[in-house]
């Protein structure tokens, strides 16, 4: 009996289904990846973020001014090397010391023709508004640059995206903080705090990029990263 079922299969027909159903298997596989990519799929932790490095061409993106109009970032269109500065939000005491901080090198950076703007995952009109009074009075005058990344796409195109813990989205709410419209609650997201300093040409030419929040770029440290770049 089972040689007379061995003689009525056909081989090439065997070797067909088997081919045909191993690139099925590679084109859904390939499908997976793909809608995997599309959905924004971000590391759990800052300490797993894969940030653009030195020597890659800055991203072009899209944020928002503290007057919920639209700003477009475009390295081919750059006139000067420009430093972009990433911070949690205004409710992040350690973000407000760095703001503070970086007032001493501001006018330095501006005499150099830097330009400086900061990416907030605040939504547009809480920029400036959910700052320390003592951090508004620190720059005060000094020309802050501050935008809204609340749709996190500058965070995700540098490469410093990350899922907010859900505690961390608690403690904010149990605290009376205003994170409503913010890329963390509105997303799920928070930007590790970077810097990137970026030549005229559009390229990468330093970055920091440090998974533990209460520790950032120093003043003197940013300003000659800086100084390197438009050497």
């Amino acid at each position: 009996m089972l040689k007379s079922l061995a003689v009525r299969v056909n081989p090439r027909a065997a070797v067909i289904t088997l081919l045909y159903s191993t690139l099925t298997l590679s084109l859904l596989c390939s499908i997976g990846l793909q809608r995997s990519k599309a959905d924004g799929v971000l590391p759990p932790s800052a300490e797993q973020v894969e940030p653009l490095k030195v020597g890659d061409a800055a991203p072009a993106f899209a944020v928002r001014t503290v007057a919920d109009e639209p700003w477009e970032f475009d390295p081919a269109r750059l006139e000067r090397p420009t430093v972009i500065i990433t911070f949690r939000g205004g409710w992040c005491p350690y973000c407000n010391m760095h703001l503070s901080e970086l007032r001493t090198v501001m006018p330095e950076l501006e005499a150099l023709g830097i330009d400086v703007i900061f990416l907030s995952g605040d939504r547009p009109e809480l920029l400036y508004s959910s700052l320390q009074t003592d951090t508004r009075e620190d720059i005060d005058g000094l020309g802050y640059r501050i935008f809204s990344d609340a749709d996190a796409k500058a965070a995700v195109a540098l490469g410093i995206a990350f899922r907010a813990a859900e505690q961390t989205i608690r403690r904010r709410h149990e605290k009376g903080q205003d994170i409503s419209d913010s890329s963390m609650e509105r997303h799920g997201i928070l930007p590790v705090p970077s810097v990137f300093v970026i030549g005229a040409d559009g390229r990468i030419r330093y970055t920091f990029i440090e998974a533990d929040y209460k520790i950032r770029l120093s003043a003197a440290d940013l300003l000659a990263a800086a100084k390197e770049s438009v050497n």
